[in-house]
């Protein structure tokens, strides 16, 4: 066999092609979650990065596939990197309009500069293009009329304002 024609073979073995990506999934609008906050409470300065639990005392649930009310008793609990990053875990529980009680853990991250960390930490109100806030929520909730929200992974776009979160949750399709 020819030099040639092996280093053709070994080229052709080896070359893949890479197939185009898939379609994205979608995004659906579903609520948007306002939990109004509570004064924070310090831990100090943990492994180099600022702790501190944000009490969660009541709020709102709107939007077109669910109503209701967020509870008080829920807490963020974040770690406020001195690089912009901004850990956030919350746990708190939702009343929908029928009675159907509704816990939600919902982990994310807000990426900002360390002046607009700063603001936000002194509640005022910040422009939410100037930073990154993502959120996961999972949601566990009984049988029943709300049971799509065990059944669907969502998505959370978090916009910090002075007396609440608001976080406009959409159903990945």
């Amino acid at each position: 066999m020819s030099l040639l024609l092996t280093l053709a073979m070994v080229a052709g073995a080896t070359t893949t092609s890479v197939p185009p990506a898939p379609p994205a999934p979608g995004l659906r609008y579903v609520f948007s979650i306002y939990a109004r906050l509570g004064t924070p409470i310090e831990q100090g300065t943990v492994d180099g990065r600022r702790k501190r639990l944000v009490p969660i005392t009541g709020g709102e649930v709107a939007g077109p596939r669910l109503h209701g009310i967020v509870l008080p008793g829920g807490g963020d609990w974040q770690t406020i990197g001195p690089d912009g990053l901004t850990e956030v875990n919350t746990r708190y529980t939702l009343k929908a309009d029928d009675g159907t009680v509704i816990d939600i853990v919902n982990p994310g991250v807000r990426v900002a500069s360390p002046e607009v960390t700063a603001s936000i930490a002194r509640g005022e109100q910040v422009d939410p293009n100037a930073y990154y806030f993502r959120t996961a929520p999972r949601f566990s909730v009984a049988a029943g009329l709300h049971e799509w929200l065990r059944r669907t992974v969502f998505v959370g776009r978090g916009v910090r304002n002075p007396d609440n979160v608001q976080i406009d949750v959409f159903a990945v399709e």
